[in-house]
């Protein structure tokens, strides 16, 4: 287990994907006595060559002023870890990122790559999910929301909007594999993790090459608000939305004064607009639809079948339009 010669740089990456359990999994590594992850758990780093851009859409400045872009300060994450562990991040659109990738590769080519793939579908829905109850998403239709990619894509609006494009799991596999062998990437499913999470995580230990047995559960993961498209709700977001366009602007204190008693009228409606009662008890989570999955599925269609070609695995489930999610983790 020796460290890249290159400084203080990371021997493994949880380099994919957003909205499948990456931060569950981060979390329970962090358990783990061999191994050393930083307090910052996305570090963005190789997302750029320089400063983050300084547009994009709602709240996208705001979120590019936490990236780690500089080397040394990135480095100095990883300074603290205990000689003889090993150091590593999660970043989950490291995977998404072909320029990622190449920097990746031009700087830690000998690091270890953990891909978390969830259901697409699934997977954009839930990232929908939490950018709505944010109070971020301006499109109350998710269906819709998924259609606006491209235009979203021209404006410049970050990746994490990107729904459809982040679950294009084959496509960017294929790109690794160009710059990194098999025995370097690990793929997990989310379902495994969530369902027999003491031997995936196994799995994890034993391709990083630390002690199985150590950590048996992944903590269980923030689940998003359920927010009603009442009239309130739609002013609130519009509030929500003015601040995360301008919010950059200004000290983290006053962007949180503004922001979080929004957010808390926000969460305190049900699923029919009412108050709840307890402003601490969130709406019941909204489900994808299976008119929404048969609208969807076929965006994905052909990179699963690619993922599948690379991967020699089945990911038939996933293609079925009877295949609702379940609760995530």
């Amino acid at each position: 287990m020796s460290h890249q010669s290159r400084g203080n740089l990371p021997d493994f990456l949880i380099a994919g994907v957003p909205k499948a359990g990456t931060t569950a999994l981060y979390a329970a590594l962090l358990r783990h006595p061999q191994l050393f992850l930083p307090q910052t758990k996305e570090p963005k780093f190789f997302l750029t060559d320089g400063p983050p851009p300084t547009r994009g859409g709602p709240g996208d400045v705001q979120t590019y002023q936490e990236n780690v872009w500089r080397r040394e300060d990135y480095e100095a994450l990883f300074a603290p870890a205990p000689p003889g562990t090993l150091r590593g991040e999660a970043t989950p659109f490291y995977l998404y990122s072909r320029e990622a990738q190449l920097r990746i590769h031009e700087l830690i080519p000998q690091v270890k790559l953990i891909l978390v793939l969830r259901d697409p579908v699934d997977r954009a829905h839930s990232n929908w999910t939490h950018l709505w109850a944010a109070g971020l998403e301006p499109e109350a239709d998710f269906v819709r929301a998924c259609q606006l990619e491209p235009r979203r894509r021209a404006a410049g609006w970050a990746p994490f909007w990107h729904y459809i494009g982040l679950g294009l799991y084959g496509s960017q596999l294929e790109h690794l594999l160009r710059l990194f062998p098999w025995d370097q990437i690990l793929i997990v499913r989310y379902r495994d993790l969530r369902d027999s999470a003491a031997a995936t995580l196994d799995r994890v230990c034993a391709f990083l090459g630390v002690a199985t047995g150590i950590i048996d559960h992944v903590p269980a993961e923030n689940v998003s608000w359920h927010v009603a498209n009442t009239r309130l709700n739609s002013m609130v977001r519009l509030l929500l939305r003015t601040g995360g366009r301008i919010g950059h602007h200004f000290p983290v204190p006053v962007r949180r004064a503004f922001r979080e008693p929004l957010l808390s009228v926000l969460h305190r409606q049900t699923m029919d607009g009412t108050g709840s009662g307890d402003p601490h008890q969130p709406g019941r989570r909204p489900r994808l639809t299976r008119a929404e999955r048969v609208a969807l599925v076929p965006y994905f269609t052909e990179d699963i079948r690619l993922l599948e070609e690379l991967t020699g695995s089945s990911f038939a489930d996933w293609l079925t339009d009877s295949h609702l999610t379940r609760e995530p983790l």
